[in-house]
């Protein structure tokens, strides 16, 4: 399993917007065969960034999940909104695999 940590640089005037982007891929995203872990907006410190996280098995399930999402009506609408709104000025994806697990309690030496 990986995970996909996408890093938004968001317009500061446009946080709703972003906001309904990521309800959006709330019921996309897993309809299309990721594991959805959120879509996170700014509150504290930084007003234009944001993130989304989902995991997905390999880099191979990743291309065929993107095609699927292209193709769901959701996932077109979604891609066009955030094209008409321009609410998104960066978009940086990263791939990153788990390695804590399985979590083990704290060992005091």
């Amino acid at each position: 399993m990986i995970t996909c940590f996408i890093r938004y640089e968001l317009d500061p005037f446009k946080i709703g917007q972003f906001e309904q982007y990521a309800r959006n891929w709330g019921q996309a995203i897993p309809a299309c065969g990721a594991a959805l872990i959120g879509y996170f907006a700014p509150h504290e410190g930084s007003s234009t960034t944001g993130y989304g996280v989902y995991g997905i098995e390999s880099l191979a399930a990743y291309e065929a999940y993107r095609a699927r999402l292209r193709e769901h009506p959701l996932g077109r609408e979604n891609y066009g909104f955030a094209q008409d709104q321009q609410f998104i000025r960066r978009e940086d994806r990263l791939f990153l695999r788990t390695v804590s697990t399985p979590h083990a309690p704290l060992v005091r030496r």
